[in-house]
């Protein structure tokens, strides 16, 4: 009984956000994301908000690169970007439609992109936490090419609902990460395409490749379901754009093919590890252009490979 009023509250403190959140003109949702970012960044306890993992992570990734005030810097930005990334995925229903889009994405060099979409084989669309992954995977559904997109399924029944509605607003199809893998699988064996995001630490006995130059466990078997299904692999970002109030563009984004994987061209004993390590540069690619806009609040090289583990 308990734990049902508590998820009843949350669900109607959540609504009660999504109705402030859509009626706020643009210069004031970014004024709120940024007030708030600089209150969980500056003002409350460093360990309430992982700083020390984002930290640690950017030391990993950029070395010296970056001083100390950088890293602080790109972390706060990082605040910014997700409380905006909410915001922007409550508006976009109603800002983003078949005759508006254009005014609001700008598009990379998609040739590739496009022509695996138009194979006629099974495609793996993969991103990661990176940019506006939401609004990159809607335009999909916008151009009428629905996908099965895997995601996790949450606690609260009430908000899991309202994620999946939005998912599928724009024709998609919710498949939960865990229990759903056979629908997953009845999908590609019919030539229809999967959408996920691929930068999460995938445990112990993942396949260990350079993130940042760095060994990251890694899913495997993305690369295992691309050979077996014959299916094309397509790493994608959607990167946010600088706002311009004065001339009334904001909410503004561009979208770049970063990599097209054909499991055709790789054929060796090691066709998994390269696969894997093409996708995953395809990835870092994306994130040095823009760190602050990545969520380096997740353990990304949480899991180490069995020889550090035996050494240390």
């Amino acid at each position: 009984m308990w734990m049902r009023c508590r998820r009843l509250a949350e669900y109607l403190l959540f609504r009660g956000l999504v109705a402030t959140v859509d009626a706020l003109p643009p210069r004031a949702t970014v004024r709120v994301a940024e007030m708030l970012a600089f209150v969980l960044h500056y003002c409350l306890p460093r360990r309430l908000t992982r700083y020390h993992v984002s930290r640690e992570n950017l030391i990993q990734a950029f070395g010296d690169e970056l001083t100390e005030a950088d890293r602080s810097r790109i972390v706060y930005r990082m605040w910014v970007h997700l409380f905006r990334l909410v915001a922007e995925v409550i508006q976009s229903p109603r800002k983003m439609h078949l005759e508006t889009y254009r005014e609001l994405i700008e598009f990379g060099d998609l040739h590739e992109c496009n022509e695996a979409l138009l194979s006629g084989r099974p495609v793996i669309l993969l991103g990661g936490h990176f940019g506006n992954w939401e609004v990159g995977m809607a335009i999909f559904g916008l151009w009428g090419i629905p996908m099965g997109v895997v995601a996790r399924t949450l606690d609260n029944d009430r908000l899991n609902d309202w994620f999946r509605d939005f998912r599928e607003a724009t024709g998609h199809r919710m498949l939960a990460k865990k229990g759903d893998f056979d629908d997953m699988l009845t999908l590609i064996q019919r030539g229809g395409n999967l959408a996920m995001l691929c930068d999460q630490d995938a445990g112990p006995r993942g396949l260990f490749v350079d993130f940042f130059g760095r060994p990251a466990s890694t899913f495997k078997s993305l690369a295992l379901l691309a050979i077996e299904y014959d299916a094309l692999m397509i790493v994608g970002s959607t990167t946010r754009l600088s706002d311009d109030f004065e001339n009334r563009r904001w909410f503004r984004f561009r979208m770049n093919c970063e990599a097209v994987v054909d499991p055709r061209d790789y054929t060796g004993a090691d066709a998994v590890r390269e696969i894997t390590e093409t996708y995953t540069r395809g990835l870092e690619r994306a994130i040095r252009r823009n760190p602050e806009q990545y969520f380096w609040v997740h353990r990304r090289w949480k899991s180490e490979p069995r020889s550090r583990r035996k050494a240390a």
